[in-house]
C-alpha cells in the first residue's frame, strides 16, 4: 500500500505476541510501516516478525516495568528510528465474582491494562513529540457500559478510556494525537477460554445481536488501523460500537436486570467460581511474573 501514511514510519505495537496484537502488526507492516513488536513470549514475537514483509523488532517487556519499557523505547528509536504510532494494545483479563477473585489477579488486570498502558505512552512520549506522532489506546465495549463478574477489566478498560482523553488533551498542544479504539468481542485466546466457563458463555449469550458476535482479529485490525492512519480520536470496530455512545449512561439498569435474572439462575446450577487471568496470553503473563495458574 504506496499510499499509506504509515509507509516507512515506525509502528511500535505491546502485546505483539498474538491475538489483536500480532494482527495489528501484520496490518500496519502490509502498509509498509518499519514494526517494533513488544510483549512476553519472545518466541512467538519472533515468529510474528518473521511473518512480516517489512523491517521487524521483537523487544521482550513487559508494560508494568517502566525501566524495561523505557530500554525498549530506546532500542527501537537506535534500531528502527522514533516512532510515528505507538498502540498500547496488551491486556489480561479475569472473570469470576469479587469476592471469590484473588486480590493479587484483580490487580494485575489493573497493572496490565490500566497502569501499563500509562506507562507505555511515558516511554514513549518523548518520541511522540519528536514525530508528532499518535498514540492509540485499546480500549473495549468494557469502557462503555460494564459487566458482572468483569469487574477488574471494566474497571481498567474504564480508567484506560479516561486516560486517553486525559493524555489527549495534555499533548494536543505538542502535535501528538490520541484515538481511543472500542473494540466488542474478538477471536482471540482470551475470548475462547472465557466461553469455556458456562456462567461468562451464557451472559455473553444473552447479550442483544451484534454484541454476542465474535470477529475475526484481522478484521478488527485492519478497521484499527485505517483510523490511526486518519488520527482519529475514536475508532470502533466493529462500527455499530459507535451507537453506544450516545445512550451508555442507559446502560447500568439494562445489565442490571439481565445479570439480576441470569446470575440467579446460573448460581443455582452451581458456583460461580473466579477463572484466573484468561487465555494463553494469561498464562504468559503468570508464567513471566511467577504467578502461573
Amino acid at each position: 500500500m504506496p499510499s499509506s501514511p504509515l509507509r516507512n514510519r515506525t509502528v511500535v505495537v505491546t502485546g505483539a505476541a498474538r491475538g489483536l496484537g500480532a494482527a495489528l502488526a501484520h496490518e500496519a507492516a502490509r502498509r509498509g510501516a518499519r514494526t517494533a513488536l513488544l510483549g512476553h513470549e519472545k518466541d512467538l514475537l519472533e515468529e510474528t516478525a518473521a511473518r512480516l514483509p517489512t523491517r521487524a523488532l521483537v523487544v521482550e517487556a513487559d508494560v508494568t516495568d517502566l525501566p524495561a519499557l523505557r530500554a525498549a523505547a530506546a532500542e527501537v528509536r537506535h534500531r528502527l528510528g522514533r516512532p510515528s504510532v505507538v498502540i498500547a494494545n496488551a491486556g489480561v483479563a479475569l472473570g469470576g465474582p469479587l469476592e471469590a477473585t484473588d486480590p493479587a489477579d484483580w490487580r494485575r488486570v489493573i497493572d496490565v491494562d490500566l497502569t501499563g498502558s500509562a506507562q507505555t505512552a511515558l516511554a514513549f512520549l518523548p518520541d511522540l513529540y519528536a514525530t508528532a506522532g499518535y498514540y492509540l489506546q485499546i480500549a473495549s465495549l468494557a469502557s462503555l457500559g460494564a459487566a458482572p463478574l468483569m469487574s477488574a477489566y471494566c474497571a481498567a478498560k474504564a480508567g484506560a478510556e479516561a486516560f486517553a482523553h486525559s493524555l489527549r488533551a495534555e499533548v494536543a498542544h505538542r502535535g501528538v494525537a490520541v484515538g481511543i479504539g472500542y473494540l466488542n468481542w474478538i477471536d482471540t485466546d482470551m475470548v475462547r477460554d472465557a466461553d469455556r466457563y458456562p456462567v461468562l458463555r451464557e451472559l455473553r449469550a444473552a447479550m442483544p445481536w451484534p454484541a454476542r458476535r465474535v470477529t475475526e482479529a484481522g478484521e478488527v485490525a485492519a478497521r484499527l488501523v485505517r483510523g490511526l492512519e486518519r488520527r482519529r480520536t475514536a475508532v470502533y470496530a466493529p462500527p455499530w460500537l459507535r451507537l453506544v455512545q450516545p445512550v451508555r449512561a442507559a446502560l447500568p439498569p439494562v445489565v442490571l436486570r439481565v445479570a439480576r435474572r441470569n446470575l440467579s439462575r446460573l448460581q443455582a446450577e452451581g458456583p460461580l467460581v473466579p477463572t484466573g487471568l484468561l487465555g494463553a496470553g494469561g498464562a504468559a503473563d503468570g508464567a513471566a511474573t511467577g504467578r502461573a495458574r
